[in-house]
């Protein structure tokens, strides 16, 4: 693994790195680019769900999945009706033309019980669950909340899907890494899985075994599909949920804990692993990977610090010089944050973005 880069590379980005692990890190960028020239595969399919007032903070999510990635990607974008338009008219000027197709979809639910699940937590929110039932003919989907910035290639969180044995279907990152702070261990009324429960905003999922997957439950000792069980699971608990489809997931990976594939922190990094002091241990050591802003914080000055890698990405113009236009500006911006507790780690913030601007300059052709 390739750690502790230097934010200062900039000033020779397009010369080899000196020191031995920059030079270990170009040579993985070139074999990486390399073998995916050589071994082609189906492009990586990504999900979203936006309502109300997130086209921004959407476009702004593709945006950076777009600016790393390798493969192909395809956007399956659940929208409301009056957001469709408006993200058909951006999309289409994305100028990576083959790269990246997109799909949109309206807002649907089961017919017999819509109102309850568009009611349940955040409007649309509870969407997520129907995808394996209405994307049938995808294999394979990563799951993103709207919230989510991609800080390094989305090819790299799709690989763990072949780190998957044979009884795991989906992988998420957990809820807490700090019991003290832990909201599911503290309060929850239900069933939740492993030590602090799952956060599903970042949500990789092999949906053809689940479509196959009889899940055990503790409602029947009868063994339920996906599409059998989310509707009994939401009767039973609906009055003991808080985090709405979030819930259910617990609740379902806690009766199958053997369908789980748990990936760290920093592929889930939010406000709570460094507001009350850092507590992602592997962010530090190799950068964040994606950074997860809920709670709205992309939109307030309560966290300064996310706010900045929000606002850099949402304002890079594609083809800009990622260094200069993006990397050096967004230092600048979160040396200003050093008075809050996610400020006075802002380095884990631009320490994989770093790393990955480095390898896409590593594996472009030459003379560009």
């Amino acid at each position: 693994r390739c750690k502790n880069l230097s934010v200062s590379f900039w000033n020779s980005y397009w010369m080899l790195p000196s020191d031995v692990c920059g030079m270990n890190c170009f040579w993985e960028a070139a074999f990486r680019y390399d073998y995916m020239k050589t071994h082609p595969s189906e492009k990586m399919h990504l999900a979203v769900v936006a309502c109300g007032e997130r086209l921004e903070e959407t476009v702004t999510m593709l945006r950076s999945a777009i600016i790393f990635s390798i493969k192909p990607l395809h956007f399956h974008i659940f929208a409301e009706d009056q957001l469709r338009e408006s993200f058909k008219v951006i999309l289409d000027e994305f100028p990576y033309e083959g790269k990246v197709n997109y799909t949109l979809y309206p807002i649907t639910f089961p017919s017999e019980s819509a109102a309850e699940w568009k009611k349940l937590f955040k409007p649309c929110a509870s969407q997520r669950l129907f995808l394996p039932l209405i994307l049938k003919n995808v294999d394979s989907l990563l799951y993103v909340d709207t919230d989510i910035l991609f800080l390094r290639p989305v090819d790299d969180i799709w690989s763990f899907l072949g780190k998957f044995n044979s009884t795991q279907i989906a992988a998420m990152a957990p809820e807490h890494e700090e019991p003290r702070i832990g909201w599911y261990n503290r309060f929850a009324r239900h069933p939740y899985y492993g030590l602090t429960g799952i956060n599903s905003g970042v949500m990789l999922m092999n949906m053809t075994r689940i479509r196959r997957k009889y899940f055990k439950n503790d409602m029947t000792p009868v063994r339920l599909q996906w599409g059998e069980i989310l509707m009994p699971l939401l009767k039973k608990y609906k009055l003991n949920i808080t985090w709405g489809d979030q819930d259910l997931l617990n609740i379902m990976f806690f009766h199958n804990p053997e369908s789980l594939y748990v990936f760290p922190c920093q592929w889930n990094y939010r406000p709570d692993h460094c507001i009350y002091g850092s507590n992602c241990k592997a962010a530090e050591e190799e950068g964040i990977f994606i950074l997860h802003g809920n709670r709205g914080v992309y939109h307030d000055d309560k966290q300064p610090t996310f706010r900045a890698v929000y606002e850099a990405i949402k304002n890079y113009s594609f083809g800009d010089d990622l260094v200069y236009s993006l990397l050096q500006p967004l230092e600048q911006e979160l040396q200003k944050t050093t008075h809050t507790y996610c400020g006075r780690v802002y380095k884990v913030f631009i320490k994989q973005l770093t790393k990955s601007i480095r390898d896409l300059y590593a594996r472009r052709p030459k003379g560009r």
